[in-house]
């Protein structure tokens, strides 16, 4: 299908450059900015390729984020990478999107890494957002790490995994979420997937389930993806020791706009348990939560159709309550 709107731009984003792909079929209608997660893990192929309905209610943005995708640059420094930085940046964002499109506000929608962003922007520029989505919701880095590690030793106990079993013994624990190095962390990420928390119903490791994907989307050529890879693990050194300390329970109790969490009966990655428990103690003028039985770290995938008549109807019900457009 061919749309009216269906760009891929740099926009300049705390002086530096920064690529953005939007999709529309009508400038008009509302714009739902999309969050990725990793840090690094760009993910324009599920929006656009699983999604692609949702370019009929709402003016769709993916955004590669500083440092990663399409916006990595050999002359970053880790120091250019901070939690703050990508929050500056997204607020800049949202600024252009509203201005182009001439909105008083834009939907957040946060996926993981992406969610914790998405709700420390929204929590700080409430005016901007007509509501925020999350997805594989960040709350607690600790708890979050303790409790996907206490998922895969339990998992490799029950199906006698001993080279897995072995191989978290080796890397321990996590000592208040961090790993003793980002490979060890890997370890535990590629079990974890394996084992399903990551996509539900699957055995895959990561780069069944992550890499393959990426390589067959017309987002990216191959010569991209050289890029591609280098910052996904360029941002994943340069910000984790960051992201892991935050609590959501602590930084956001509060949230002024209308909350929508959109997440997997099955995630291992954002384990449940923690977004529940910020959600239920949440302050919101609205708040609700969509389970999604068959799904885990990512309904975007898992469960495409219902994930996009979910969003769908948000945005439908949000704009019938939302004031007269700039």
């Amino acid at each position: 299908m061919k749309y009216p709107i269906d760009e891929k731009l740099v926009v300049t984003l705390g002086d530096y450059p920064q690529h953005i792909r939007i999709r529309s079929t009508d400038e008009k209608l509302p714009v739902l900015l999309f969050l990725h997660g990793g840090p690094g893990v760009c993910d324009r192929h599920w929006v656009l390729g699983d999604q692609s309905a949702l370019a009929e209610v709402a003016t769709m943005v993916c955004w590669d984020q500083r440092g990663a995708g399409l916006s990595f640059s050999g002359k970053l420094k880790e120091a250019d990478l901070t939690v703050g930085r990508l929050v500056e940046d997204a607020h800049e964002l949202v600024q252009y999107l509203k201005t182009r499109f001439h909105k008083k506000a834009v939907y957040i929608v946060g996926h993981s890494w992406g969610s914790l962003l998405g709700t420390l922007l929204v929590h700080k520029y409430p005016e901007d957002a007509a509501a925020y989505i999350g997805m594989g919701q960040f709350v607690s880095g600790p708890e979050n790490e303790r409790l996907s590690y206490q998922f895969v030793l339990d998992e490799a106990k029950k199906r006698g995994d001993e080279k897995a079993l072995k191989d978290l013994e080796r890397i321990g624990w996590p000592q208040e979420g961090r790993y003793a190095s980002m490979d060890d962390m890997m370890v535990q990420r590629n079990l974890m997937s394996k084992y399903g928390g990551e996509d539900y119903g699957e055995s895959d490791g990561i780069i069944k389930s992550v890499v393959v994907p990426i390589l067959r989307s017309p987002e990216y050529t191959l010569l991209d993806m050289v890029k591609y890879y280098r910052g996904a693990f360029f941002s994943l050194r340069a910000m984790w020791d960051e992201i892991v300390g935050y609590d959501l329970n602590v930084t956001a109790p509060a949230l002024e706009v209308p909350v929508y969490l959109t997440e997997g009966r099955h995630d291992q990655n954002t384990p449940i348990p923690l977004a529940q428990a910020w959600f239920e103690n949440l302050r919101a003028p609205y708040k609700e939560w969509i389970w999604f039985e068959e799904s885990a770290h990512s309904p975007i995938k898992n469960e495409p159709k219902r994930w996009g008549e979910t969003v769908k109807r948000i945005v439908e019900t949000g704009e019938q309550k939302a004031p007269t457009a700039l």
